[in-house]
């Protein structure tokens, strides 16, 4: 969903339509009652605006065009910001024309995709600034809302952070209960090398030196510190650059806006943390018929 310049790419809308109609047709059941009753089967077109309710990132608006498209294929659907930007209180950030009808079928789907989206991309964005001037990069994680990973990822580079794994299938991640079941961090390393496709990574989650030595004697692509104080943390960073600078770091675990930065400044190269998803609100925004 990143393109080589860094620029954020929506995910392609081919991946995403099935999804899209199944949730139109969640809101719509047998139809939109009100607005057949109201106007009937006559044409009645309409032009409507969206306005920010609060500050924020917007994120999702392509998504919401394609919604509406999907409801008529006569609306029109211009994005006043540009997915990323930051809105003001009040602010119009899209404008639209087209039946009144499909406008208001496909207002709630729309606006409640870009509410989530969005407030995923806001509370990324202050994470991300937090650190802004260290080397460290702040990554998502899988704990997403089932259904939406693909689009609440893509709100996460909105906000500019880093995809970590979109899924089981992308890296190897050995965590605490497959270290358990393997009978140790080697054991897991050493069974699982020869078992998987070229060039998948291996990443081992450590709580303590030890494990960190571990890691590092079987030849670990990636070491998490996971839930590690911040004085262990700085020894373990200090431990690996100096046995394999080429091991990169991430740090895990409860990791809030308040510590983010001190996290960073032991010198990780990424911060893996749910909480932009699992803790951000959404961003309040409504839709009025002009």
């Amino acid at each position: 969903m990143v393109g080589g310049d860094g620029v954020v790419g929506i995910p392609p809308l081919i991946l995403l339509e099935a999804d899209l109609r199944r949730w139109l047709r969640e809101d719509l059941g047998r139809g939109d009652r009100t607005t057949q009753a109201l106007m009937g089967n006559r044409p009645h077109p309409g032009k409507a605006v969206w306005v920010a309710k609060q500050p924020g990132i917007v994120a999702g608006l392509p998504i919401a065009a394609e919604i509406f498209r999907l409801v008529d294929l006569g609306i029109e659907f211009s994005a006043l910001v540009g997915e990323g930007s930051p809105c003001d209180r009040q602010q119009p950030i899209a404008r639209m024309q087209g039946s009144l009808a499909g406008l208001l079928m496909g207002e709630r789907v729309a606006l409640n995709l870009v509410m989530r989206l969005s407030g995923v991309a806001t509370l990324t964005r202050q994470y991300v600034e937090a650190i802004a001037d260290l080397p460290t990069k702040l990554v998502d994680t899988r704990k997403t809302t089932p259904g939406l990973r693909l689009l609440e990822k893509y709100a996460s580079q909105v906000g500019g952070a880093t995809n970590h794994r979109l899924g089981l299938d992308d890296a190897v991640m050995l965590k605490d209960n497959h270290i358990a079941a393997a009978g140790g961090i080697g054991a897991a390393i050493t069974q699982v090398r020869d078992r998987i496709p070229y060039p998948l990574a291996i990443e081992v989650e450590t709580t303590t030196l030890a494990e960190v030595t571990e890691a590092l004697q079987y030849g670990a692509d990636i070491i998490m510190l996971d839930n590690m104080a911040l004085p262990l943390m700085q020894q373990a960073v200090v431990q690996i650059r100096q046995a394999n600078p080429r091991v990169k770091i991430e740090a895990s675990g409860n990791i809030t806006l308040e510590t983010v930065r001190s996290v960073a400044a032991t010198g990780v190269d990424y911060i893996s943390s749910s909480a932009p998803v699992t803790r951000s609100s959404w961003l309040d925004l409504s839709m009025r018929i002009d």
